[in-house]
């Protein structure tokens, strides 16, 4: 019969696949032995012929191997298969993925098939295979057999020599853990065996090292953030059990409630603490040790120690409602009067949870890594069992603190939370806050480095009043400058409108040497402004160009311009600095800033105080995105000029929706052009 097949062939009947090579054969054909004859197949030219030479080939050597691994009888012949396989895979000239990963699939079915392996016979395997996994993930049940591998024999040569590779093609290329969560788990375990060895954790940082490179800029952007999944997936690993029967034992809210017994409590609660209340911390200062009471509750993982009093808890529960959801730090926050909480795990999730915090820390020693690893933790990704825990918070605080001593914005600005109403890591590590272990250190060099950046603004200030002031106050009462500047700040902008709580400030300031020195510097600046306030001076006003910051300040500290309402810096040299001088000018409108270097910080710090602005020109200035945002505050604006500058399409439509009295736009030469 001639034409196109009618009926299938399956590739168990046929017995032989030739190239017809004679002379004067038919063009492009193969010839494929079936039981009962031959069948001649034509392509339409040689390449086409030689792929289905090939794939049929390799079909019917699979199709083989498949039966031969499938009933095996004795594991010297199946090794040497295996082997052949391998071979097979790697000198085939077809280029596709399945041509490796189809022998893996058929190791991996043998393996999960056979559970009675002695620990030679997986070594050999694994070695016999590790050819195809120079380029190719391993399969979800061989990455169970890894794993069962790392955790029974740690100190293996496979694990360094063969999955070593291996994982590190994980880390470089791998997309998506949630697709693939078995090769996080081998990672992890394959991490957790470096840990097991003689060297321990320098063995853990070599890996780390060799994963970033000797460079100072790692040339694999997957490599932090799948690292970062894989220690978030393991320190959440530590928790679980606890996490999963809070239905059979206490939440943290019940603990906080003191329930007590078994019969008290409702089943599958939500973890959710109450506030504390303030009569209450009063109260329980007054309370002897006798009327004092532990309780513990242990699960199979974790237990809980808490000293609680009954009568204050049952205030606590009396004074606050339970219709609203606190949020996270008021969850966690609890004075030391009212109990304390030590959580202990098991020492095998106790060394989990150690390892994969000093893997963080190393991760955060590296320039690079670190504003991917902020934005990363920005989130506080972590169960909130292990903010509850002493030794967690305590050991994450070096990370922290690496994020606070770095000067780039795009760091430090992380340790805020990622959006309003969510708290962050800055009010995790403040005092009061349940990972605060110390006198306010980590916390002062927080409101230093924000400070520095571009958060030296009303909102910052006004936040860290309302809920701060107290170990601002006590900080800068033991001397320390920052503070000190914070308390002058509050001042200056008129942030404080309590009299008694000013005059307790000022009492602050004066106690101490540097902080009476910066009070007078304060009112003398107070008198300077007066007198640069008072009425009287030019409406108009032209800085000549090449001007500088100081400048405009010596120009501003000569005299009244209570009535300068139009000031043009126009191709002058002032930066951001300047904006300090600039806010304090009452009656200003206009305000020309074309070409000059005045940023983004600078921008923000004039959108708090300058809202009756109505003409701002920020053509040919380094602002971008960040700082113009800041703009949707200033309302009374009409004409904006952002002529090249860094707008996108997409803030440009935000203040237009933003600012109703705009008027006049020019946005060409931006993206929104």
């Amino acid at each position: 019969p001639t034409g196109y097949m009618e009926n299938s062939i399956s590739y168990s009947a046929i017995e032989d696949v030739q190239l017809l090579s004679w002379e004067n054969a038919p063009k492009y054909c193969l010839q494929l032995t079936i039981p009962g004859g031959t069948v001649l197949l034509q392509a339409a030219n040689s390449y086409l012929r030689d792929q289905w030479f090939h794939s049929l080939q390799w079909k019917k050597k699979i199709y083989k191997y498949k039966k031969v691994l499938s009933n095996p009888s004795r594991w010297e012949v199946v090794l040497k298969e295996i082997r052949t396989l391998v071979d097979m895979a790697l000198t085939s000239p077809l280029q596709d993925d399945s041509i490796h990963q189809a022998p893996l699939e058929i190791v991996s079915k043998l393996l999960s098939e056979n559970n009675n392996l002695t620990t030679q016979d997986h070594e050999s395997i694994i070695v016999a295979i590790a050819p195809l996994l120079e380029n190719n993930h391993p399969p979800p049940d061989l990455c169970e057999f890894f794993c069962k591998h790392c955790r029974e024999r740690p100190r293996s040569m496979v694990v360094i020599e063969v999955f070593t590779p291996v994982v590190q093609r994980i880390l470089k290329h791998n997309m998506d853990f949630g697709k693939c969560p078995r090769l996080r788990l081998f990672t992890q375990e394959y991490i957790l065996s470096l840990n097991e060895l003689n060297a321990g954790m320098e063995v853990v940082k070599k890996f780390i090292h060799s994963m970033h490179g000797p460079t100072g800029q790692c040339p694999h952007p997957r490599v932090l953030p799948n690292l970062v999944a894989v220690c978030l997936a393991a320190i959440y690993s530590c928790y679980e059990e606890f996490i999963n029967s809070r239905d059979n034992s206490p939440s943290l809210k019940e603990i906080r409630n003191g329930c007590q017994q078994q019969c008290d409590r409702k089943p599958n609660l939500p973890l959710r603490l109450l506030h504390t209340s303030p009569d209450l911390v009063s109260q329980e200062a007054t309370l002897t040790e006798s009327r004092l009471k532990p309780v513990i509750v242990t699960s199979n993982e974790i237990h809980v120690e808490v000293e609680r009093n009954n009568t204050a808890n049952q205030k606590m529960t009396a004074g606050v409602g339970n219709d609203s959801e606190p949020n996270l730090i008021d969850c966690l926050m609890v004075s030391p009067t009212c109990s304390t909480i030590s959580i202990e795990l098991s020492p095998q999730a106790d060394r989990i949870l150690g390892c994969y915090v000093e893997i963080l820390k190393m991760l955060s020693d590296y320039d690079d890594w670190r504003p991917a690893l902020a934005s990363l933790l920005q989130p506080i990704p972590f169960p909130k069992e292990a903010l509850a825990h002493e030794k967690f918070t305590k050991e994450l605080k070096y990370v922290i603190q690496r994020f606070a001593e770095d000067p780039r914005q795009e760091v430090h600005s992380c340790l805020l939370s990622v959006r309003a109403g969510k708290d962050g890591w800055f009010q995790l590590y403040s005092p009061g806050g349940v990972a605060c272990d110390d006198d306010g250190e980590l916390f002062a060099s927080m409101v230093h480095i924000l400070m520095g950046s571009c958060y030296k603004t009303k909102k910052f200030l006004l936040s860290l009043a309302e809920n701060k002031l107290g170990p601002c106050m006590l900080l800068a009462l033991r001397g320390n400058q920052t503070m000190v500047e914070i308390l002058c700040l509050m001042l200056e902008y008129n942030i404080i409108d309590n009299n008694d709580t000013q005059l307790q400030i000022i009492s602050t300031l004066e106690s101490t040497d540097v902080g009476k020195r910066m009070y007078e510097q304060l009112c003398e600046r107070q008198r300077e402004l007066k007198e640069l306030q008072r009425k009287g001076g030019p409406t108009r006003l032209t800085l000549p160009s090449k001007s500088t910051d100081a400048d405009l300040a010596r120009l501003l500290s000569s005299g009244s311009f209570g009535n300068l309402e139009n000031l043009s810096l126009a191709f002058t040299n002032v930066t951001s600095a300047c904006a300090e001088h600039l806010i304090k000018l009452p009656s200003l409108k206009q305000l020309n800033l074309w070409s000059t270097q005045f940023g983004d910080a600078g921008l923000r710090l004039l959108s708090e105080h300058l809202t009756m602005l109505q003409v701002l020109n920020l053509c040919e200035t380094p602002v971008t995105d960040a700082g113009l945002l800041a703009l949707s505050s200033m309302k009374s604006l009409c004409s904006l000029n952002m002529n090249s500058t860094k707008l996108s399409a997409d803030t440009y439509e935000d203040l237009k929706a933003k600012l109703p009295n705009l008027k006049e736009v020019d946005v060409r030469y931006t993206e929104a052009w």
